[in-house]
């Protein structure tokens, strides 16, 4: 008996594609994906035209300048602290208690349900990263700054109105916040201490 060739059956695959397509949509569907919180910052407003430079220049008392390198050291002012440390150090210069001269200058100013108040609202706080300093020293320098503006308005705001910040209205915290304008301003990172590999 000859043994002839067999053919081999083919396997239908016209409808691969669609489930294919099937299975994407539900894994698409299906999994969850995580979101990536940003940090909250409001850029400020740009300056109007008739405004004149000498308008925009900001005094170098009403600026705390903090600096982090590549190794996660942290300046403020001059001096060397630890991260733990940024929170008070960034009170005591926002507050400026005693008005002293190498601290932002107070003045007067109207604030509605608060009155007639002596502020710091010129300060600036303007944080300068090294290239190589690493997203968690990043993320804990700013979270300590934020503290410091949330515990000076919980502050204030229970001495004003018996309440934290958080538990007031709208117009309550409007007042708060312009007391205590939150002013972090973020420097174009540099090389302060060489490259990091």
């Amino acid at each position: 008996m000859a043994k002839g060739k067999r053919k081999v059956p083919g396997i239908n695959a016209s409808s691969t594609a669609d489930i294919s397509f099937i299975l994407l949509i539900f894994f698409l569907v299906t999994t969850s994906m995580d979101s990536d919180k940003g940090l909250a910052r409001r850029l400020p407003p740009p300056p109007e035209n008739e405004q004149q430079d000498a308008e925009i220049d900001v005094k170098e008392r009403n600026v705390l300048k903090v600096r982090v390198n590549a190794a996660g050291n942290l300046m403020v002012g001059g001096d060397f602290i630890e991260i733990g440390q940024l929170c008070d150090k960034a009170k005591e210069f926002i507050k400026n208690e005693n008005n002293s001269p190498n601290l932002p200058e107070k003045h007067n100013k109207n604030i509605p349900l608060l009155g007639n108040c002596v502020v710091t609202d010129k300060h600036v706080i303007s944080v300068q990263t090294d290239r190589g300093t690493s997203y968690d020293v990043y993320f804990q320098v700013q979270n300590e700054l934020v503290r410091a503006y949330n515990e000076l308005r919980d502050e204030l705001s229970l001495a004003k109105f018996g309440r934290v910040y958080s538990m007031l209205d709208d117009e309550h915290q409007a007042a708060i916040r312009e007391y205590y304008p939150q002013k972090i301003s973020e420097a174009e990172p540099k090389n302060y201490g060489g490259d990091q590999q």
